[in-house]
């Protein structure tokens, strides 16, 4: 699975695994792909800092790269305080109702949420990055568009590619407006932040709309024949982060998650604004129904429904509050049934794309007629 981009940047398969987990960034670089380890919950760099040390330990020498989430435009002097403050009581007030009615507990006294995603907020964007430029990082990407020319540049200064998610061709050829080196066509399908059309239309049309800008194909993606489908759309690569999450290295801390992973099917997703304000496909669980009914306070814009839910969140995942548990993931849950290592899924994509490959070969000679 090789490509032109493969090749720039030193590895065996054009494969982009994003994930919040260390050691399943590293286990992809290893396996012979591209390790991508998400940031935004990183809000202490100290903590970015030291996942850091553990992957160039343990990645074998070999590229991985960093994801963050941050505006293109910069907004001066607005702290976490400042945001907390725009929460209307009213939306408060119907989280606690919803925790009371299935019964969450509170957390521990002197236990703080564990799960903040003031990753949003550039100012911590910004202070992961002070972090990862002294790390030897190949790849920087930011899921909401084209990250600040000033942190462009920056990369560039060090030789690092800069890739930015895109749900339709007119913000790709923003992002290549921009300086962005990579587009990654995130489709419908995908899980977390992502836009209306499906990736079988969307990744041609970023491919024509970008050229010769390379093109990596997102969203649905989770076998080896999908991945020569996303080739021969035009892609250089795919990146793929739904389907490490029952992986044996993934941490999810939380054997209930994992469970519901395993069960669900392609249909048990839902783009909603429950989780952050913005339109992500997770998991559908009472949670993302309370928020979603008619009959609700509606979702907060980013970031005020992260900081709003953060708790509530956190307080659902440390007790497995199995009708309100779930996680960002993308439709392909439907065909992650097994707990696998990264190696296994890496060498069961391998082998899907060579049969897929053969296939095409086959029709294409003739002798598949």
């Amino acid at each position: 699975m090789q490509t032109e981009l493969s090749n720039q940047l030193g590895v065996e398969h054009a494969v982009f695994g994003f994930t919040p987990f260390p050691a399943v960034a590293a286990a992809i670089s290893r396996a012979g792909g591209f390790g991508v380890l998400g940031a935004v919950r990183y809000t202490a760099p100290d903590d970015l800092k030291r996942d850091l040390d553990w992957i160039e330990a343990h990645v074998d020498g070999r590229p991985y790269g960093l994801d963050v989430v941050m505006p293109a435009k910069k907004v001066e002097g607005v702290t976490e305080a400042d945001v907390e403050a725009m929460i209307p009581d009213g939306h408060r007030q119907f989280v606690r109702e919803t925790l009371a009615k299935y019964g969450v507990p509170e957390l521990p006294e002197g236990e703080e949420s564990g799960w903040r995603i003031t990753g949003w907020m550039e100012q911590v964007a910004r202070s992961q990055l002070d972090v990862a430029f002294d790390y030897p990082i190949r790849l920087l990407a930011n899921a909401l568009g084209s990250p600040p020319a000033d942190v462009v540049a920056r990369a560039h200064e060090r030789d690092v590619l800069v890739a930015a998610l895109a749900g339709s061709a007119r913000h790709a050829e923003k992002h290549r407006d921009a300086g962005i080196d990579i587009v990654v066509a995130q489709g419908y399908e995908a899980g977390g932040h992502t836009g209306e059309i499906a990736s079988m239309v969307l990744t041609p049309e970023v491919v024509d709309a970008v050229a010769p800008l390379p093109v990596l194909a997102a969203g649905g993606i989770g076998s080896g024949r999908q991945i020569a489908a996303a080739l021969a759309l035009g892609a250089q690569g795919v990146w793929l982060g739904s389907l490490w999450l029952t992986t044996a290295e993934a941490d999810l801390h939380s054997p209930a998650l994992t469970r519901k992973l395993l069960a669900a099917g392609s249909g048990d997703t839902v783009r909603s604004r429950a989780l952050t304000g913005k339109p992500a496909r997770q998991l559908r669980t009472d949670w993302t129904d309370a928020w979603d009914a008619a009959d609700g306070p509606g979702t907060l814009p980013m970031p005020l429904q992260g900081l709003l839910v953060a708790d509530a969140v956190s307080r659902i995942q440390k007790y497995e509050v199995d009708p309100l548990l779930g996680t960002p993931v993308g439709q392909i849950v439907g065909r992650m049934n097994e707990v696998r290592s990264v190696r296994a899924a890496f060498d069961d994509l391998t082998r899907g794309f060579e049969q897929a490959v053969d296939r095409v070969n086959r029709i294409a000679g003739g002798s598949g007629q």
